[in-house]
């Protein structure tokens, strides 16, 4: 498994940890998981591209 693989794994399970489900984060909005798809979306074309 090579590190970006790992990575993308991680960005995934981040990414779906981080919708607003609870009440107390509710107010959030969609800040966190806004955020990391923007990550992830970053590390999937740096994989894609062969660069990660």
């Amino acid at each position: 498994m090579s590190i970006g693989l790992i990575l993308l794994i991680v960005l995934v399970l981040l990414l779906v940890g981080a919708i607003p489900t609870w009440p107390h984060s509710r107010g959030w909005g969609y800040v966190p998981s806004g955020g990391l798809g923007l990550l992830l979306l970053v590390i999937v074309v740096l994989i894609l591209s062969g660069r990660l």
